[in-house]
């Protein structure tokens, strides 16, 4: 007996696994080329990567101790409000994140949280 005999199963659950992971992201290369797309479609997925972005984030920052938290007790809220103002000035994505976690290590060393 050889190994594609022996575990048919899961090679065919690897191959499977394979086709759903690269066709979303495969297809959308091949046929949404930007010079194909119709200007208002790409104005509007202009604003996927940012809607992305501020999901991800809101889930971080709103999130403190394993419970939604929007107080002032939340040191990751209390550290975005001045970081997004930084992000704001500099429009450096690398500088804001620097600035925000120094805001955290700083409270946390000053046991302010």
């Amino acid at each position: 007996m050889n190994f594609l005999s022996q575990h048919a199963e899961l090679v065919w659950c690897i191959i499977g696994c394979t086709l759903v992971t690269a066709i979303p992201r495969v297809l959308p290369v091949m046929y949404l080329r930007a010079e194909k797309l119709p200007p208002l479609l790409r104005h509007w997925l202009s604003f996927v990567p940012v809607s992305v972005m501020a999901a991800l984030l809101a889930s971080q920052i709103f999130y403190y101790n394993d419970k939604f938290d929007p107080t002032p007790g939340n040191l990751y809220l209390v550290a975005a409000l001045p970081s997004l103002l930084v992000a704001w000035k500099t429009k450096s994505f690398f500088g804001t994140i620097i600035f925000a976690m120094l805001l955290v290590a700083g409270a946390r060393f000053l046991g302010l949280y």
